[in-house]
């Protein structure tokens, strides 16, 4: 927990902390804890790419063998995604033209289809300027994979967050089945690196650290020690 001192501090300071990292490296898990203890905006910007792929998939624009990528980029003025806070479940859910999708963007389905269309540059676009829109004021947690390169290139804390394949597709698998999916922990391990590939490899907007960002691998961190890191690494950037 944060101290009553160091809580005032962060408050009068505001800054702009980016996450990036591969998927499944419990980026927004830790982003979460982060921005409510340090009273911020928490933004899951790979949650906004989820809701695009979630329209997609809806209006069967992309499927097994086929991405109809001209009719997505057609319709991207249809779609509107926004946060809620759900007092219950602690932290913002999101809506897809006014409807919740939490549930639905979380599934392997989505996860198949969610790098591929974020390859688009025209989906990118669109989603970047929201989320710059939505750090203008400061105090905010963003969290994806291009947040401390394009997004807030200037963001006062930037970290990459990363772990092995078979760690993130362990984490992954596990709380998949918690959720009732029925599926094996070899196609989320192939889901895991099918994606560290589109997105590292990508033209628009790569997955890639940032030089001036601060990797943390957490493959044997636990959440309070990952969330504890980046309080500290957070209050020695507002001292200086």
């Amino acid at each position: 927990m944060v101290d009553e001192d160091k809580l005032n501090t962060f408050i009068m300071n505001k800054i702009i902390i980016a996450i990036d990292g591969f998927s499944s490296t419990g980026k927004s898990t830790v982003a979460k804890q982060l921005a409510k203890e340090l009273n911020y905006i928490y933004v899951d910007t790979g949650a906004m790419y989820r809701a695009v792929t979630y329209f997609a998939l809806e209006n069967e624009f992309i499927g097994e063998d086929f991405f109809n990528e001209a009719a997505l980029i057609d319709r991207l003025g249809d779609i509107s995604i926004t946060f809620k806070f759900n007092e219950a479940a602690g932290f913002a859910e999101v809506y897809l033209n006014g409807k919740n999708i939490e549930a639905e963007i979380r599934t392997l389905r989505v996860s198949k289809y969610v790098s591929p269309v974020a390859t688009l540059s025209e989906v990118r676009r669109k989603l970047v300027e929201q989320q710059q829109l939505m750090g203008k004021d400061r105090g905010i947690v963003m969290d994806g994979r291009d947040i401390g390169t394009v997004v807030f290139p200037n963001a006062e804390l930037k970290i990459f967050m990363t772990a092995s394949a078979e760690t993130r597709a362990k984490r992954r698998y596990k709380e998949l089945l918690e959720r009732g999916h029925n599926l094996s922990y070899e196609d989320v391990l192939e889901n895991v690196t099918t994606r560290d590939h589109i997105d590292s490899t990508r033209e628009d907007s790569p997955l890639v650290k940032a030089e001036d960002a601060i990797e943390i691998d957490n493959s044997d961190l636990t959440i309070d020690e990952q969330l504890n890191t980046l309080i500290e690494k957070a209050n020695q950037i507002i001292s200086k």
